[in-house]
């Protein structure tokens, strides 16, 4: 049987051969932050998150701590801190699962079935159960504000050097200033 650090760095790596961004925090690969786009076909759709990945020293045999970083509108995360409240991840976690579970399988069932009666966020849980309608709004009204790429520190798509820069690109007004003068 392999150790739990040797598991730790297959699942990391397993997890960055399945296209999706990791970037370690310090050094070691107990810590990282994984970008994570909501699920098609849902509130969350065009939603792109950081996920902040703590693995504990016993990993695999303990779960690994999961947290939104940019905000996100939903009943089982919690809008402050972003931790997330998932019976998988919280208390059912079992060795067999990976990291790539936990993208793939986990968080976007998450997103796709909140649910309303095991809350973190009672405010979002209250507005589900009450009117629908109101809580799918605020969830896009969120992804609009807190979920875009520039959000995660991501860079906005630039345009290859192959591509004409249009005039408007070169455009300068002679009138602008770049601070104000001193009284």
């Amino acid at each position: 049987m392999s150790s739990p650090s040797k598991r730790r760095e297959m699942d990391l790596m397993k997890l960055m051969m399945s296209d999706y961004k990791v970037e370690i925090i310090n050094d070691g690969m107990q810590e990282f932050y994984v970008e994570f786009n909501g699920p098609k076909e849902s509130l969350y759709q065009g939603g792109v998150w950081k996920i902040r990945v703590e693995l504990p020293d016993a990993y695999p045999y303990k779960s690994p701590s999961i947290g939104f970083i940019n905000k996100i509108y939903h009943p089982n995360v919690d809008e402050m801190s972003g931790s997330v409240c998932l019976d998988v991840i919280n208390q059912n976690w079992s060795p067999m699962f990976d990291l790539v579970n936990v993208f793939e399988v986990f968080l976007p069932q998450l997103l796709l079935y909140p649910n309303a009666l095991d809350p973190l966020n009672g405010e979002a849980a209250a507005l589900m159960m009450r009117d629908g309608t109101a809580y799918d709004q605020k969830v896009k009204e969120y992804c609009e504000k807190y979920a875009k790429p520039e959000d995660i520190g991501a860079r906005p798509e630039e345009k290859s050097s192959d591509e004409e820069l249009s005039e408007d690109d070169y455009h300068s007004d002679d009138d602008e200033v770049a601070g104000k003068a001193d009284p």
